[in-house]
């Protein structure tokens, strides 16, 4: 479903991206994570059509993003970090904007679910500036589901998110899976990823770590096979300090 061959983003002499080739198969969700600069967010703006890649390739669904985005982005969704709204479109005037755009003929019928499974279907005539931060990304969610995409990136999904939100969130990333979607999420909330993922694609300095089933990276870089993907995660980047004993006084 996704496929990311050689990619590499260039911003000036500064290289955010190097050669970095990866897939992810329906029903997969592959965590993205490392260092803050490791270019998660650069990755993800490429696969998704935001920003061009200097050179390599994005297919989402066999359609190649470049010769033809907008067949490849009909088959996406993308959640960035923060979510963007129109200030003045209600809830349900948002839903019914984004079903003309993908031209959903039956997007009452697949609207109000969502609503329901989010939490918002009491929130229908609020307007962006009437709902807390989290309810936001709710309805940015919602939007971004309402056309049944089969490729859907998640920058940072949990935050501003309640502690049911959070378990919602993460009940509708394993629906989406078992749906056949293939997921991306990037985050730096490890244990989210090692409850939902499959598979983890580990990046440092734009260049690829690791790449695998969790299972496949445990076994290259830990020493136990339950190892935390924190623990993973530190030995892959090189940043596996155990910090000092507490002075006993």
């Amino acid at each position: 479903m996704i496929e990311v061959s050689s990619l590499t983003k260039c911003y000036g002499d500064f290289t955010a991206v190097r050669d970095l080739s990866f897939t992810v198969q329906s029903g997969e969700v592959m965590g993205l994570v490392g260092p803050n600069g490791a270019g998660k967010t650069t990755t993800l703006r490429c696969c998704t059509g935001v920003i061009p890649p200097t050179r390599g390739a994005v297919r989402i669904g066999g359609v190649d993003l470049a010769a033809d985005p907008v067949a490849a982005k009909r088959q996406l969704a993308f959640f960035p970090d923060e979510p963007r709204l129109f200030e003045y479109l209600t809830v349900w005037q948002h839903l019914v904007f984004v079903a003309r755009l993908y031209g959903v003929a039956d997007y009452e019928w697949r609207a109000q679910p969502l609503l329901t499974e989010l939490e918002m279907a009491d929130k229908k005539n609020l307007l962006p500036g009437e709902l807390s931060r989290g309810m936001k990304q709710k309805l940015a969610i919602a939007c971004g589901l309402l056309h049944a995409p089969r490729v859907i990136f998640f920058d940072e999904p949990l935050t501003g998110l309640d502690p049911a939100g959070i378990r919602h969130m993460k009940d509708t990333m394993r629906r989406l899976a078992r749906g056949g979607a293939a997921l991306i999420i990037s985050s730096h909330l490890l244990s989210l990823l090692e409850e939902v993922c499959t598979h983890v694609l580990i990046l440092k300095q734009g260049g690829k770590i690791a790449d695998g089933s969790l299972a496949d990276v445990r076994r290259r870089f830990a020493e136990q096979p339950d190892a935390s993907l924190e623990d993973v995660f530190f030995k892959a980047t090189g940043d596996d300090v155990t910090p000092p004993a507490s002075v006993q006084s």
